[in-house]
């Protein structure tokens, strides 16, 4: 579930006549999970040399939950180690004195990014998942689940509604990654809800909507059944997606924090909802639904250069300080959620929170609100409303000036390392030794030389 990232707040946009809200999601940072800690170490080849590593923590009675090994990438003969431990970070402190007598390196990984010197680390880097499937990890790390309405929600009083809430909520609660999404049967209700709010947002896309929305939602009609009397299923979305750009869809049983959301887009997936609104007010809804996820945002994670751009932006957030997730989660309410953009001299909208919108759609192409150039820098300082429409957005002049800017700015976040994704082995690549730099270098001489052979041939 996606969302303007911000400290646990409720979307509650003003429900008026003509507002179609989108329905943007709002997440709460998390805190770190009690007595579960991850450490990363590098030890050097040897005989006895793990046992002597896993003797040091029976010694000091630290129980090992999780562990794994690959080759180092950051040392020659050494090898990596990520273990998670039951204790808090602040009880493991001897433990790391240990562990850097007989280590290359030692990382102290945290879901947040305190001051650890005082366990001895050289540098604390919050958590990150490094494979596509490590989003199992945190999937289920949410802030409400399935009927878990507040008191002003529309399906509140509504226990058929809530145990239907409840009901999506469980598929996503059990999903893993590399399953197929289950398809759901929605009901008459839902489906009417649904086609109310299809049969208004579709008069203004011409005419509002961005060229590249466009051209692609013709496409899911086609492709993916996309129509007033039927609510798209995320499986066949999520394949067409893939085919398109690499995205894929997963389930999510309610709100994630930012974090959490962002990391997922590292690997070009995004956590979508189910479930639909309540039907007695269509043009409403208090949270994130199937039709701002649909409607608002699957058309554009086709688009290649939007693609790209939402990747540049979970790949900035991996391993980023705390204060750094709030100015990337608030790059992406303004861009993603509620950006405009330039096109053949007109301003024409692409964030999901306005496509999603009847109301807001309208109005953010009027001469109302303040237009501002789109600058990561000052975008991530600007504050913003959540329950009326926005009084500012920011104009990219294209999505490749975009992700150009976000990937300058994502220079600035002070971590000791960079990160590239691998789309063969759906994989984080951490960039922090020479010998990776010139295995990069390589790889990119390899590509250098097929597209000279290519222009050799054009020509």
């Amino acid at each position: 579930m996606d969302a303007a990232f911000a400290k646990k707040r409720k979307l509650e946009q003003c429900d008026g006549e003509g507002k179609a809200q989108g329905g943007s999601h709002f997440v709460a940072e998390e805190e770190n999970q009690p007595n579960h800690t991850s450490l990363m170490f590098g030890i050097k080849e040897g005989i006895g040399s793990l046992a002597r590593t896993l003797k040091l923590f029976e010694s000091l009675k630290v129980n090992l939950v999780h562990i794994e090994s690959r080759p180092s990438r950051r040392s020659k003969d050494a090898y990596e180690f990520l273990v998670t431990c039951d204790r808090g970070p602040e009880d493991l402190t001897e433990v790391i004195k240990e562990l850097k007598s007989i280590s290359v390196y030692v990382h102290l990984l945290s879901r947040t990014n305190s001051d650890n010197s005082a366990n001895g680390v050289s540098s604390s880097v919050p958590w990150f998942p490094r494979k596509v499937k490590d989003l199992d990890r945190f999937a289920n790390q949410i802030l409400s689940y399935g009927s878990e309405l507040a008191s002003d929600h529309p399906g509140f009083t509504d226990e058929v509604y809530r145990a239907r809430r409840k009901e999506f909520a469980d598929i996503a609660f059990h999903y893993k990654h590399g399953q197929p999404i289950p398809k759901v049967t929605y009901t008459e209700e839902e489906i009417k809800t649904w086609g109310k709010i299809f049969d208004k947002l579709t008069t203004l896309y011409p005419t509002h909507a961005c060229r590249e929305f466009n051209h692609i939602f013709p496409l899911l009609v086609e492709n993916c059944g996309f129509r007033h009397d039927n609510v798209p299923q995320l499986e066949d979305i999520s394949n067409f997606l893939r085919d398109c750009t690499g995205f894929s869809l997963r389930p999510v049983a309610g709100l994630l924090s930012s974090r959490d959301f962002l990391a997922g887009l590292a690997f070009r997936v995004f956590h979508s909802t189910q479930y639909i609104r309540h039907g007695s007010k269509p043009m409403y809804t208090p949270e994130p639904d199937v039709c701002h996820e649909l409607l608002g945002h699957v058309p554009l994670f086709a688009d290649p250069a939007f693609a790209q751009f939402s990747q540049e932006l979970g790949l900035a957030s991996l391993g980023a300080p705390d204060d750094f997730i709030v100015k990337l989660a608030t790059c992406y309410w303004f861009t993603v959620e509620f950006g405009l953009c330039k096109q053949d001299g007109e301003v024409r909208a692409y964030g999901a929170g306005l496509l999603s919108s009847f109301g807001e759609l309208q109005y953010c192409l009027t001469e109302k609100p303040d237009k501002r150039p789109f600058d990561p820098a000052i975008t991530a300082e600007t504050k913003y409303p959540i329950c009326e429409f926005q009084p500012t957005y920011f104009v990219a002049n294209s999505f490749e000036d975009a992700k150009e800017k976000m990937r300058s700015y994502a220079a600035t976040i002070p971590r000791p390392f960079s990160v590239r994704y691998d789309p063969f082995t759906q994989s984080v690549v951490v960039l922090d030794k020479k010998e990776q730099l010139k295995d990069m270098i390589n790889v990119m001489q390899g590509d250098l030389n097929i597209l000279r052979d290519a222009l050799q041939k054009v020509s």
